[in-house]
């Protein structure tokens, strides 16, 4: 494997708060991983926001970060805290 790939993988934990518990944000997020050939997972936390871990290349782990910020149609953001954890190999993306 080429090390230069190795470098740009990184793995980022973000939670998001807003209305987006309800509103297909774990699953939005899914697709959008997936589209981006992310590995991870989101899940509920109990105080009402999302949790999520994405790893892959660097550029697609930021792409999903943007679009955390957004979120599906139904979801209202109101922040978005991340930060990054060292490189973690999962399979595939999953909703927890």
């Amino acid at each position: 494997m080429d090390e230069r790939a190795v470098e740009h993988r990184v793995c980022y934990r973000c939670v998001v708060a807003g209305r987006v518990q309800g509103v297909f944000f774990r699953a939005s997020t899914r697709e959008q991983a997936m589209r981006l050939g992310l590995t991870g997972y989101a899940r509920n936390l109990s105080d009402g926001r999302v949790e999520v871990l994405a790893c892959g290349e660097a550029a697609s782990v930021a792409q999903l970060r943007d679009w955390l910020r957004i979120g599906p149609a139904r979801a209202d953001v109101s922040g978005v805290a991340c930060e990054p954890l060292d490189y973690q190999g999962w399979p595939g993306f999953v909703i927890d």
